[in-house]
């Protein structure tokens, strides 16, 4: 009988996503309150949908070329050099399955097995699947909520080794909702630059910010050291027709093109046309969701702020880490008998790297009733554990 291969060690490594386990379990329960999924509740928006549909009669729904449809990526270009200040041409723009497709392809490019990667925790579960996926070691650098969960440049450079090659970075935060000021992403870069490393900046709820600003890593890079992933998922909830893109100094952008070919050819085609229109159409969709998600994040925050579950200020994306600690409880445990015993679902913090396990994550990409009934909800149940 043949010898039976192992699977891959590196895929086999990977760590499960709490929050489709929560999903899962949520599924179940017809009237849970769904704070678990990061995913907008609004639709897309119909001058979005009604160029899609123009397209699809017009015919783009074949294959485009790897990189994208050339209009695409040319007003991709556009935008980052106006909006977010990154000097970049359609020769640094690839056009990529989801912002996922744009963080997945950095990876492929850049990391090699036994390669180290610094990634925040808490932080997004893929930075770490991929990191195993590739072989390589994720070293966690951590982010804390006396400091308003910011990175601190002394905390990184503490895990740096001779192995490190890719610094990961997200801002605005998920799950934290922290949003980097100028001088910490200067500092960031700085620092990748003294030790000849590359960086990944995750800006996928760039749209999302409701106090401060949004600063790209990469307006400051001369080195050719930062590659940065942009969704339409986010910002125009478009999370279905899985559209993003990637801007990438060229040598690097050269090398993600090339492999979009043996992973997935290319992004939907009529999807491109409709990120087109996201991009040409008027912005008040986007200024409209990000109102909603602000007004709902300030009601979480008045809600348990105030017996002490949150002490940072998150300003961005759609997201709160509530602070469990007091209740003595694993995070996947509080979360999975809070919603059986509460019926609302919460993303568990441990999913976000161990140092998260105090936390829960609360969603707020759904209706204003909603978000305000499960977080006094939450609250409640929280209460009653820390008192019990």
């Amino acid at each position: 009988m043949p010898f039976r291969k192992p699977l891959s060690q590196g895929t086999s490594r990977m760590p499960i996503s709490g929050i489709r386990h929560i999903m899962g379990l949520a599924s179940e329960i017809p009237d849970a309150i769904h704070l678990e999924v990061g995913q907008p509740d609004f639709r897309t928006p119909q001058h979005i949908i009604d160029a899609a549909h123009q397209a699809a009669l017009d015919g783009y729904t074949a294959y485009t070329p790897n990189a994208g449809l050339t209009s695409l990526r040319e007003m991709c270009a556009r935008k980052v050099q106006e909006r977010n200040v990154i000097a970049a041409d359609v020769d640094n723009i690839l056009i990529t399955v989801g912002s996922e497709g744009a963080v997945a392809s950095t990876f492929v490019a850049l990391v090699d097995p036994g390669d180290e990667v610094l990634v925040p925790e808490p932080g997004w579960t893929n930075y770490t699947m991929l990191t195993h996926a590739r072989g390589a070691v994720p070293v966690s650098y951590h982010l804390r909520e006396d400091e308003d969960f910011l990175p601190q440049p002394d905390e990184i450079e503490s895990h740096i080794t001779p192995q490190t090659k890719l610094l990961i970075i997200n801002t605005p935060a998920n799950p934290t909702g922290s949003v980097y000021p100028e001088s910490t992403v200067r500092a960031i870069v700085e620092l990748a630059n003294r030790y000849g490393l590359y960086i990944l900046s995750d800006e996928a709820y760039e749209s999302l910010i409701f106090e401060g600003k949004h600063v790209s890593p990469a307006r400051f890079d001369t080195e050719g050291r930062v590659v940065t992933a942009f969704s339409f998922s986010k910002s125009y909830a478009m999370t279905g027709w899985r559209v993003g893109f990637a801007v990438a100094p060229i040598e690097i952008a050269r090398l993600m093109i090339q492999l979009q070919e043996p992973y997935y050819s290319c992004a939907p085609s009529v999807s491109q046309k409709a990120a087109e229109a996201a991009l040409s159409g008027s912005q008040a969709c986007v200024e409209e969701m990000a109102a909603a998600y602000k007004r709902r994040q300030r009601a979480v925050l008045d809600t348990l702020k105030p017996d002490g579950f949150v002490a940072y200020q998150p300003n961005g994306a759609f997201y709160v880490l509530m602070n469990i600690a007091s209740t003595g409880m694993k995070s996947y445990d509080f979360a999975t008998q809070c919603l059986l015993e509460t019926h609302v679902a919460v993303a568990p913090g441990a999913t976000f790297g161990d140092a998260a396990d105090p936390y829960i994550r609360i969603s707020v990409a759904t209706n204003d009733d909603a978000v305000i009934e499960g977080a006094k909800r939450l609250r409640d149940y929280a209460m009653s554990k820390s008192e019990g």
